[in-house]
């Protein structure tokens, strides 16, 4: 029996692969039958031929940011007369407007202002829990050291002002690549991946759920994306904290790394295959309509994605990088249901939502 042969069967028995196998899979493995296989894996987690997806919005509460991390057209720097602070006020308009429009939570995230104390953002988030009553899903893990690093205090310290504040759960941006040697490429002034995996996993701790991303096609390699996933699932061995693993391109347009080029549909479906069949310890994995469009998220449900992400009633991070895909709750509904599954709203932690 081949040895691709062997790893299919040990998959669909639903033993765990290990990192050579992973590579074999990655490297040989006919493209259809990949994803068939990872759609096995999908199935045997969620029988049910449901599609979730929530209703928020991406509130950037700042581009001021001191990273200057290469594949981001986002920040501005400090003294920059395009960069912005919102004042509450603007914040809470924007959370009513994600209410009236069915959402559930709001997803919060700014750059590395170095002006900006941790009171402000303790501030921020005891205001909206006064006046907005949501789901505040902020910050991310280098977010998390910057503040640690600036204030003097650990991160665990940090992450227990910020839950004591009003945060609910953080998501798994800034993780780019797990690999520091990418990472002192792309993204030099952030934090090592040690400490974005040892955030994620304190938060865990303290009984925040979180997500986990992985931001793939720049200066990484095909096993150096393996490598982040494997990261991945020993932090969840230990913690079980993440509710899901969100794959997406790099999209390379008016960044300082515009000579990459884009990956291709192919490429991105067979990585999400290989991350839905990897994390065996992860429930759900997202499809990315926001850097692939909606037909190629549709036909990533047949490649082990089983969540539609966000409506992202606004996103501003991407679209500066010149892709901006949109889409109502309607189209979601629609574009789910024409692939062949029955669409379901839910909250963060995947608690599916009553149907009108």
């Amino acid at each position: 029996m081949s040895e691709l042969k062997k790893i299919f069967e040990k998959v669909l028995d639903g033993e765990r692969i290990d990192f050579q196998e992973s590579e074999l899979l990655y490297a040989e493995a006919d493209f259809h039958a990949l994803g068939q296989l990872a759609h096995q894996v999908r199935l045997n987690k969620h029988p049910e031929p449901l599609v979730t997806y929530v209703v928020d919005r991406n509130i950037n509460y700042s581009n001021v940011c001191v990273c200057c991390c290469k594949f981001c057209a986002f920040y501005r720097e400090p003294g920059d007369k395009d960069g912005y602070v919102l004042s509450f006020e603007e914040i809470g308009r924007k959370i009513d407007e994600t209410v009236a429009l069915g959402g559930t939570q709001i997803l919060m995230q700014g750059g590395h202002h170095p002006d900006l104390p941790l009171t402000w953002y303790e501030e921020m988030l005891r205001w909206i829990k006064a006046n907005h009553p949501v789901h505040i899903h902020a910050f991310s893990p280098p977010e998390v050291v910057f503040w640690s690093e600036k204030e003097g205090i650990t991160v665990a310290e940090v992450i227990h002002r910020l839950r004591a504040a009003g945060l609910d759960s953080i998501p798994g941006g800034g993780a780019e690549i797990l690999v520091d040697e990418v990472r002192s490429r792309v993204a030099p002034n952030k934090c090592p991946s040690d400490q974005w995996l040892g955030v994620m996993e304190e938060a865990h701790n303290q009984g925040l759920r979180t997500t986990a991303t992985m931001m793939f096609g720049h200066l990484e390699t095909p096993a150096q994306r393996l490598e982040h996933l494997f990261r991945v699932r020993e932090v969840q061995d230990r913690t079980g904290g993440f509710t899901a693993f969100i794959p997406w391109t790099f999209q390379p347009d008016h960044t300082a790394l515009s000579r990459c080029r884009k990956l291709t549909s192919v490429e991105y479906l067979r990585t999400l295959a290989v991350s839905r069949i990897v994390l065996d310890n992860v429930d759900n994995i997202q499809v990315s309509w926001v850097t692939m469009g909606p037909k190629i998220a549709q036909l990533a449900l047949y490649f082990g994605g089983n969540d539609f992400g966000s409506t992202m009633i606004e996103e501003n991070v991407v679209k500066a990088a010149g892709v901006a895909f949109r889409l109502s709750c309607e189209e979601i509904h629609r574009l789910v249901e024409g692939a062949g599954f029955i669409p379901r709203q839910r909250t963060m932690d995947y608690t599916l939502m009553e149907t009108k």
